[in-house]
């Protein structure tokens, strides 16, 4: 008879008709026949593998997750794995044979426990001759029967595995029914590590596994051992090997298995899967209990040194990699276990010989080798460990391992060095960046030995305090009298200077032997990120010692940007380097050094003001508002504590006068206004228009006072033209800094009245077209309502309006908005009592909230926005559980709302539990995660997972 189960959805003359595979069928009567649920499930697998329409895939995947957790998977899973059918089809059955055993293993009854073993038993014998991967899956089905029943309902689990696939009267033959016993030990251990059992029952469990050990290791043994094992075999015993010890065995009861894999290593089939046994029985944390299991392992790890040695000069990365994962798991993990034998000091250090052997394999790492990345961590623990010891002790060690650190710089110095250009030329992107990660991690990254020299004062000065050392001056010295000879040595001097910043700042003397360095370089474009960078960290932190260095700085600086040497990014760090300089000088050498600076592009800006808008001098436009911003960002001439240690350390200048940046803004207002009015419809200029302001005020803080009315009357302009999300958002650092001071608070009231009037306009024309703007309003009326609630008591503002507003925005696609309005709802709810209004509209309308919050966790809204929507049930059982009780009830009642797929008992069930926490916060998070998974019928599924 022809075979027609090629195509996991065909079906014979006598199959079951055409279904609909919807979520519905999974969810029939257990008297639905069985032929027609697999053979629903054909269908979607067919759908699943072999329909090209990515809709009709993501139904089908929907549909099967749905039915391995059905009741009904107990019964089509065991069709699906008949002989007629595909590798996919049973792979399926078996998967859902699994999950129902993991995952719904109450739902069994005890008297079945002993029937499903056995029919697992027979498949797992059956497939032993047939698919891998559906044999692998069966295993783990099994394996999780025997970790649920382990130790009372099955006791002898694992002895009862190895006798049964040992006996004799198996259909399949000797060598089949070894590798599928071989897959079934291996999975076990795993499946245990990943299993949900309690952590009651899974210490238990452990126990058991620890003793069944007894009966594995023997015949692990044996099989490895064996001359006549074929090679398949060894590998899975090395595998199966390699799972166990993850169990925390005792290291000594693994010693003849350990010497078993280190003979295998000869083998190449085998070299893989022995290393990682090997390095897995070393690694384990217990181990290091077992001294003396350690000390018989260092010979035989030496005892790879010419293997090791020909790997490296026929070029054989894969076995000196290994090779080396060994030396290292032994080292590294039991150092301070083997520093202690100090009778045996000479075969550590043997071994510790044999990692400088692989740390300084030949080769440019990652691209000639991959090796010598593996020890690193290993120098680092080694050394900590011997300064652990008491001072003797130490003192003896320091005396050993003094000349082999010295060594190690030799060898790191040498690894760090770049291939030459024409080499380093044809290197991926990734194999740089591998590099450069590398040599940071030694310590030294650059070609010649200058350079690897600066860039390990680069490392130590980014992670130790080098202020008390006596090599830095030196080395600050001899910066200057460095032959620079190529651009990446140029590039190490920069940012090593730069890395010395702090150490600059408290010796300034020092601070003239580098600068002019740094001055010279930014005329380098191939040097403009460390030398833009190295003057932005010099002027940051020395800044009040800079003063006398500050005409020249600026010369140099505005001369770089008029010839346009830098890439904008740069021109804008620069940018922020001069309003840090500029912070510490006296007030009117901050507004002569401004007028320098900038006087060039306000000229340019008010020519292009007068052009007819075009892309060219948008770019312009847009960029040198950039510049103007950056600056303004760190320019601060007030001092706050955290700028310096103390008046009796520092003498700082005293500010005299208006803030220099309210009188620049003042000056160059009406520009701004001109340029806005041709741009006005242009996002990204009016963004750079407000960024101009935005930043300034987060830096001035209340000294940007004189400027709030005149920018609150601009701002209303520009959003009553056109609306856009940057106004809103300078609207709201207004109203957080300046809202609740009262002679400011007319004009921020004014402009807030303003903006909502009309984004709710927008809201009446459609909203849908601006996720943007809306996100900007919800995070303004929050703010408000945080900062300043007396916004909200002015008669003239429609908070009902502005409410139902927020409720539509809850329904939006966009995450960020969602969470803005959800935000907003925080905010609001515990003001209804205090603010009368939004009491009355909380009162009127707050059902509509809770149907749209419920609609939200029902699965119209994204799951990982399921933390907003609880805050928002949260505040309404905190500040309105009267009006609360009755709504949930009431909204709930509906068959169907929020979920065709809830019982009214769990949506019973729900609402009392919340109902029920008024105090606890993280627990009504916890209760809509799970009811939106009872919502979206995704409870107890992979979904879940992190979840």
């Amino acid at each position: 008879m022809e075979r027609r189960e090629e195509q996991p959805g065909a079906a014979g003359a006598g199959a079951a008709p055409a279904l609909d595979f919807t979520v519905e069928n999974v969810e029939k009567d257990p008297e639905w026949p069985a032929s027609a649920q697999s053979y629903a499930v054909l269908q979607a697998l067919h759908q699943l593998y072999y329909d090209p329409n990515i809709e009709n895939k993501n139904l089908a995947q929907k549909w099967l997750m749905q039915a391995q957790v059905s009741p009904q998977a107990w019964h089509f899973s065991w069709q699906l794995l008949q002989p007629d059918k595909v590798p996919e089809i049973q792979y399926f059955g078996a998967s859902a044979l699994h999950i129902k055993i993991s995952r719904y293993w109450s739902d069994i009854p005890t008297d079945q426990y002993e029937s499903l073993k056995a029919q697992l038993f027979t498949q797992i014998t059956r497939f032993a001759s047939g698919s891998k991967i559906v044999l692998t899956r069966l295993c783990v089905a099994l394996a999780s029967l025997a970790l649920s029943m382990m130790p009372d309902a099955w006791p002898c689990a694992v002895a009862d595995m190895v006798r049964l696939f040992q006996a004799e009267d198996s259909p399949v033959d000797g060598q089949g029914r070894c590798l599928a016993l071989l897959e079934l030990l291996t999975v076990l251990p795993e499946e245990f590590q990943t299993s949900r059992l309690p952590q009651y029952r899974k210490g238990l469990v452990r126990a058991s596994l620890a003793v069944e050990c007894g009966a594995v290791f023997p015949l692990l043994e044996q099989l490895l051992q064996q001359p006549s094992s074929p090679s398949c075999v060894r590998q899975k015993v090395l595998k199966c090997f390699s799972s166990w010890v993850q169990l925390e065995v005792p290291l000594q009861d693994c010693e003849a298995l350990i010497q078993a894999a280190f003979a295998a290593l000869q083998d190449t089939e085998l070299f893989d899967s022995s290393v990682e046994a090997i390095v897995n029985a070393i690694s384990q944390p217990d181990a290091q209990r077992y001294v003396n299991t350690l000390l018989k392992l260092i010979p035989l790890v030496l005892g790879l040194q010419e293997q090791l040695r020909q790997a490296v000069q026929n070029g054989d990365m894969e076995t000196s990699h290994g090779i080396c994962r060994i030396a290292v798991a032994l080292g590294e993990n039991h150092s301070r276990a083997l520093l202690d034998q100090v009778e045996h000091w000479q075969s550590f250090l043997a071994l510790v010989n044999m990692i400088m052997f692989c740390t300084g394999i030949p080769g440019h790492y990652p691209v000639n080798e991959t090796t010598s990345s593996l020890t690193l961590t290993f120098w680092y623990t080694l050394q900590d460990d011997i300064l652990s010891f008491e001072a003797e002790k130490q003192a003896v060690y320091q005396q050993v391992y003094r000349p082999v650190y010295f060594q190690l710089v030799d060898v790191l110095l040498h690894k760090a060095q770049f291939p030459s250009d024409e080499e380093y030329g044809f290197w991926s992107s990734d194999e740089k960046e591998q590099f450069r990660i590398y040599s940071q991690a030694s310590g030294i990254l650059f070609p010649q030995h200058t350079e690897a020299l600066l860039y390990g004062f680069q490392s130590i000065a980014e992670t130790i305090d080098v202020n008390y050392s006596d090599v830095v001056p030196g080395l600050i010295g001899l910066i200057p009298r460095i032959s620079i000879s190529n651009v990446q040595l140029a590039d190490t001097v920069m940012f090593t200077i730069g890395a010395l910043s702090e150490w600059l700042a408290d010796h300034p003397v020092m601070i003239n032997s580098v600068l002019p360095l740094v001055l010279h370089a930014l005329g380098n474009p191939e040097l403009s990120v460390s030398s833009v960078s190295t003057l932005k960290k010099i002027c940051r932190e020395c800044k009040y010692d800079l003063p006398p260095y500050a005409a020249n700085i600026v010369a140099v600086s505005q001369d770089v940007l008029m010839k346009q040497i830098h890439k904008t990014s740069q021109c804008m760090w620069l940018m922020q380097a001069l309003g840090f300089l500029l912070s510490a000088l006296q007030v009117e050498e901050i507004l002569k050094n401004l007028h320098s600076l900038i006087s060039p592009y306000i000229q340019q800006l008010e020519k292009l003001a007068e052009e007819i808008p075009n892309p060219s001098n948008k770019l312009a436009i847009v960029h040198i508002l950039g510049l103007l911003s950056n600056l303004f960002t760190t320019l601060d001439v007030s001092h706050h504590e955290d700028d310096h240690e103390g008046p009796e350390l520092r003498k700082l200048p005293v500010p005299q006068g208006p803030n220099p940046v309210v009188v620049v803004l003042q000056q160059v207002f009406q520009l701004i206004q001109k340029v806005l009015s041709k741009w006005l419809n242009d996002a990204q200029v009016v963004e750079a228009v407000c960024a101009i302001f935005e930043k300034s005020v987060k830096t001035l803080l209340d000294d940007f006072a004189p400027m709030v009315p005149q920018l609150c009357e601009m701002l209303g302009r520009m959003y009553s033209t056109i609306p856009q999300a940057s106004a809103l958002d300078l609207t709201r650092q207004l109203v957080h800094i300046f809202a609740h001071e009262p002679a400011h608070f007319p004009p921020i009231e004014a402009l807030f009245l303003l903006v909502t009037s009309v984004t709710l306009t927008l809201f009446q024309q459609g909203p849908r077209d601006h996720p943007d703007i809306v996100d900007s309003f919800m995070q303004l009326l929050a703010q408000a309502l945080k900062r300043k609630p007396d916004l909200f008591l002015c008669e003239r503002l429609d908070v009902k309006a502005v409410f139902q507003c927020a409720v539509l925005a809850l329904k939006f696609p966009e995450a960020p908005t969602v969470k803005a309005s959800c935000g907003f709802f925080t905010e609001l709810l515990p003001r209804c009592g205090e603010v009368e209004s939004v009491g009355k509209v909380v009162q009127e309308d707050g059902r509509m909230l809770l149907v749209a919050v419920l609609e939200a966790i029902g699965g119209q809204a994204s799951r990982s926005l399921m933390d907003c929507f609880a805050d928002i049930l949260f505040a309404l059982n905190k500040h309105c559980f009267s009006l609360l009780s009755l709504w949930i009830k009431e909204a709930l009642q509906p068959p169907g709302f929020p979920s065709a797929r809830l019982s009214p008992e769990q949506k019973d069930t729900f609402s009392q539990q919340i109902l029920r926490e008024r105090v606890n916060k993280r627990r009504v998070k916890e209760m809509v995660k799970e009811f939106t998974l009872l919502c979206r019928g995704l409870h107890g599924t992979d979904y879940t997972a992190d979840y």
